[in-house]
C-alpha cells in the first residue's frame, strides 16, 4: 500500500483484524505475542478463545484496543474498513495486506515472517504451499461455474478478488468474472451465464443442502455443491487444507459431468 512500516524490535503485542492471518500468526508460533483479535477469529479454536475481542472486521473497539497498547497491528485492504485502519494508524504501527492471488499471499506470509522474526516458519510454511498448488489437478477443459457468497439478493464471486483466483486454479471457468468483484445477480442473469456447476459458500452466508433445489430451479441442468467457504477464501495457514480439498472436489465434479482432471 505504499506505506513503510519500522519497529524498534520484534512486536511483543500484536491485534490481529483478519480471521485467516490470525490463524497464521498462531501457525508461526506468534500465539503468545498475539493479544487482540476479531470476534470472527474462529481458528486456531481453543487458543483464541483466551485472546481479548476486539470487535469487528470493520467496526473497530478502539477503546479496548488501546487497553491492549499493541506494537503491532496486522489488518487488511479488503476485510478491514478505511476510516478504521486510519485511525489506528495515528496511534500504532498498523501493516497492511492486498490478497487477490496466491503469489500475493506468499508475500504476505514472507512479509509477516520479517515483521516478526519468524522467517524460517513462514518461509517453510510457503514452499510446503507452494509445492502443494503445484500438484493441483484442474478440470479440463475449463467448466463453466458459478460461485454464490450471499442469498436474498444472490450475491456472487466476480473478478479481481482470491477466491476468482483459486476457481481458475481449479479449471472452473467463471461465469460471473466479467462482473464487478462481489456482483448481485438475478435469476435472469444466472440462466443467462449457462453454469455447468454452481458452487454455494459456506460462508458468509451459510448455504446448507436445502438451498440447492432453489438453484435447480433456476438452472436446471447444473451440477450444484455446497463448498467449504473458508477453503475458499481463508488466504492464511488455513491453505494447507485447500489443495486436497479442491482436489477432491475436482475429482467428484468431473464424475458427475464426464470432464476429465
Amino acid at each position: 500500500m505504499n506505506r513503510q512500516l519500522h519497529l524498534p524490535q520484534p512486536p511483543k503485542r500484536i491485534v490481529s483484524l483478519v480471521p485467516s492471518q490470525t490463524e497464521l500468526l498462531f501457525h508461526v508460533g506468534l500465539g503468545n505475542r498475539v493479544v487482540g483479535v476479531t470476534k470472527f477469529c474462529i481458528h486456531p479454536t481453543e487458543q483464541v478463545k483466551q485472546k481479548k475481542k476486539i470487535g469487528g472486521t470493520k467496526d473497530f473497539n478502539f477503546d479496548a484496543i488501546d487497553q491492549l497498547q499493541p506494537d503491532l497491528i496486522i489488518g487488511n485492504k479488503e476485510e478491514n474498513y478505511h476510516a478504521g485502519i486510519e485511525r489506528l494508524q495515528q496511534k500504532y504501527p498498523v501493516w497492511m495486506s492486498d490478497i487477490y492471488t496466491l503469489e500475493d499471499t506468499f508475500q504476505m506470509m514472507a512479509a509477516i515472517g520479517q515483521l516478526t522474526g519468524t522467517e524460517p516458519q513462514a518461509g517453510e510454511l510457503v514452499s510446503t504451499l507452494q509445492q502443494q498448488f503445484a500438484l493441483l489437478q484442474p478440470v479440463t477443459p475449463p467448466l463453466p461455474t458459478a460461485y454464490f457468497i450471499w442469498r436474498n439478493p444472490y450475491m456472487g464471486i466476480g473478478n479481481q478478488n482470491f477466491i476468482d483466483h483459486l476457481l481458475s486454479r481449479c479449471g472452473f471457468q467463471n461465469v460471473l468474472g466479467h462482473l464487478s468483484r462481489y456482483p448481485e445477480v438475478t435469476p435472469e442473469q444466472l440462466q443467462a451465464a449457462h453454469p455447468k456447476l454452481i458452487l454455494l459458500s459456506s460462508e458468509p452466508y451459510p448455504f446448507k443442502e436445502k438451498h440447492i433445489a432453489e438453484f435447480q430451479s433456476i438452472c436446471p441442468n447444473a451440477q450444484i455443491k455446497v463448498v467449504d467457504g473458508e477453503l475458499f477464501s481463508w488466504y492464511g495457514s488455513r491453505l494447507l487444507y485447500t489443495v486436497p480439498y479442491l482436489q477432491r472436489l475436482i475429482s467428484e465434479v468431473t464424475v458427475q459431468t464426464g470432464t476429465t482432471s
